[in-house]
């Protein structure tokens, strides 16, 4: 997001809350792994602000706790999910969106996921800049 897709555009505000090794590795030793995503939701996330969270089974307790801190925070959360939906499903608010993919086969669900990204990315594109001709 901040910087081009498949075309110019100007960046958009978007952090990555798995790049910090120095906040993920505090977070993990001073609480607990599961709370990585959470703690830094409750301290960066806005109203408005959008989670993308990803995670092929759905019962990944770091993601579960996020999906919980943006609800908290009055973010709208997109969710990448796998199998069955596991608990991460039931944690999907009216507002939120989930894809799915309904595979066991953690490697299918993860070239799902990049699929997905790939087209949200021109979805974004699009919306923003019109569709490209």
């Amino acid at each position: 997001m901040l910087n081009r897709f498949d075309r110019e555009r100007p960046g958009l505000p978007a952090i990555a809350l798995t790049t910090d090794a120095s906040t993920v590795t505090s977070i993990a030793n001073d609480y607990q792994f599961a709370d990585i995503f959470a703690k830094q939701l409750r301290a960066l996330g806005q109203p408005g602000d959008i989670l993308l969270a990803f995670t092929t089974s759905g019962q990944s307790h770091n993601i579960l706790n996020a999906l919980d801190a943006a609800h908290d925070k009055g973010m709208r959360v997109i969710l990448l999910n796998g199998k069955d939906g596991g608990a991460a499903a039931a944690s999907v608010a009216t507002d939120d969106i989930e894809l799915r993919v309904p595979s066991e086969v953690t490697a299918r669900i993860q070239e799902a996921h990049l699929t997905m990204i790939h087209c949200l990315c021109e979805l974004i594109d699009n919306h923003l800049l019109g569709q490209e001709t």
